[in-house]
């Protein structure tokens, strides 16, 4: 195995897609078209994941409470981010639709995109491919938005995310 130089933020999203595939079956190969990623890609990730204690030494199931703990108490300090100009582009952290039912501001977050139709500030996705894999995956969509608050987002709205997190890891075990 190659030396583990800490986390990337791909692997987070890798992470994410494996949880929002429930109990469906994966390939390295079916996750790296997904994504955007190569498959030796993949396989990295998914060993770094293994030595961070994210992945089991089968590499199929994410420890889920090992992973909440790391995107709510950490995701902000290792992949920090800050707002940007004004584009247009697909909405993340607290305007997203799975958050924007419980808060309304008049600042919004957007991953920039041709093809969004909202205007907010750019908040930088964890890597580039991860707004394409989002419009083709609601729950990774909805899980990258998540994440965005954990790393942008004020003292209620991370509450509210994790809570959401929760949920949407309690679903994806059962499914």
């Amino acid at each position: 195995m190659k030396p583990h130089h800490g986390m990337r933020p791909h692997d987070i999203v890798i992470l994410l897609k494996i949880v929002a595939l429930g109990n469906q079956q994966w390939m390295n190969k079916d996750l790296a078209a997904s994504l955007f990623i190569s498959p030796s890609e993949i396989s990295e990730s998914i060993s770094r994941s293994q030595f961070a204690g994210l992945i089991s030494a089968d590499r199929r199931k994410v420890f889920t409470q090992a992973l909440e703990s790391f995107l709510i108490n950490g995701l902000k300090y290792v992949f920090p981010v800050k707002p940007g100009s004004l584009v247009k582009g697909i909405p993340t952290a607290h305007s997203a639709p799975i958050m924007s039912n419980y808060f309304s501001s008049e600042i919004s977050y957007i991953w920039p995109d041709i093809s969004g139709k909202q205007r907010g500030m750019i908040i930088d996705p964890l890597y580039p491919g991860a707004v394409a894999a989002a419009k083709q995956d609601e729950d990774l969509y909805e899980l990258l938005a998540i994440c965005d608050v954990f790393r942008i987002g004020k003292v209620r709205e991370i509450k509210k995310a994790e809570e959401l997190l929760k949920e949407k890891f309690k679903e994806k075990n059962k499914s």
